[in-house]
């Protein structure tokens, strides 16, 4: 799998039945090792180890209904009260983050509530402030550590 633009974790990568898996942690069990998937278990490690998110308060590809639509978001961290905190929508690394990525994480978080949208290809990073009062979505310059967003609510 191609090189990321966040830490390297020693994942244990299998191949079975000419698939290559990937085991998560977080869920304990193996899946199967696509671009996404990449992505997802680097920025997941990466919001654990490094700043300092609760792997127990993490939830992983729930769905989501917003106008008789259904979709799925990626990730989603809680707070300790089991409000969300981070919603994070995750592409392969050759999908360019435009517009529709922004409205898709907009779309489903209209749905979970949560105060901030984290975006990643693995390359490129975004993060966000939402005022869901106001509807108003306000870039951030990096991704604050846990303890941070968690007293912010």
């Amino acid at each position: 799998m191609q090189p990321l633009n966040l830490p390297g974790f020693p994942f244990k990568v299998t191949e079975t039945d000419g698939k290559k898996m990937i085991f998560d942690p977080v869920r304990k069990k193996r899946l199967v090792l696509t671009p996404e998937e990449w992505v997802r278990q680097h920025f997941i490690q990466f919001l654990i180890r490094e700043k300092g998110y609760p792997a127990g308060l993490l939830r992983l590809e729930a769905k989501v209904m917003h106008y008789r639509r259904s979709g799925r978001y990626d990730a989603l961290f809680l707070n300790r009260s089991g409000k969300p905190v981070l919603l994070i929508e995750c592409k392969a690394p050759k999908v360019k983050i435009e517009s529709e990525t922004f409205e898709q994480a907009v779309r489903y978080n209209s749905s979970v509530g949560s105060p901030y949208i984290a975006l990643t290809n693995g390359m490129e990073h975004f993060f966000m402030r939402v005022d869901n009062r106001e509807g108003r979505v306000n870039f951030l310059p990096e991704i604050p550590e846990y303890h941070y967003l968690s007293t912010d609510i």
